[in-house]
């Protein structure tokens, strides 16, 4: 009968163990609107956290809009109060599934994976589809991803004064290591 209970235990164990969620709180975040020859428009945020769950390949990001760092610190107040609005809309949520994702089929040389999912940002959501380079290292599961959105896209409206300085295509550069 021990010996019954003890396997069961097991079998129950490894059902938890290998549904665990793998996680990262220092995902990192670049985006970039500049418009050739004038002042670069690109910031990033590295304190994203990053959330996969292995079993389905499901993901899920979620960055707080105050923590996206410019090179001028002007730019990053007009970010904050004009454009994002980060008190009213304080962070961008991304939830997704890789599709066709087996964590025993990653090594370290990075696969590509099709990812599909929705990015919610300043009240407004769109749907999201790219590649991922995804690899295993030392420190855990490597993902790296870039796609483009438009400002428009979001309701985030770029005044006139400043709409040939600033791009509404928006390129944005995603990487993690989650464990």
């Amino acid at each position: 009968m021990k010996k019954l209970i003890l396997i069961g235990l097991l079998y129950v164990s490894a059902i938890g163990f290998s549904q665990q969620k793998m996680i990262s709180k220092s995902g990192k975040i670049t985006f970039e609107a500049s418009v050739p020859s004038f002042e670069e428009v690109k910031a990033t945020n590295s304190s994203v956290t990053f959330v996969l769950n292995p079993a389905t390949g499901e993901i899920a990001s979620l960055a707080l809009m105050k923590g996206f760092r410019f090179k001028v610190a002007l730019m990053e107040e007009h970010f904050n109060e004009n454009y994002v609005e980060s008190d009213q809309y304080p962070k961008a949520i991304f939830k997704g599934k890789i599709d066709g994702f087996d964590l025993n089929s990653l090594g370290v040389n990075p696969k590509d994976f099709s990812i599909k999912g929705k990015l919610e940002l300043h009240g407004k959501s769109k749907d999201i589809m790219t590649t991922a380079k995804i690899s295993k290292s030392a420190s855990g599961i490597v993902i790296t991803s870039a796609f483009s959105v438009n400002a428009s896209d979001f309701n985030i409206a770029i005044p006139s004064l400043v709409k040939s300085k600033i791009s509404n295509k928006i390129n944005i550069q995603f990487d993690a290591v989650v464990k």
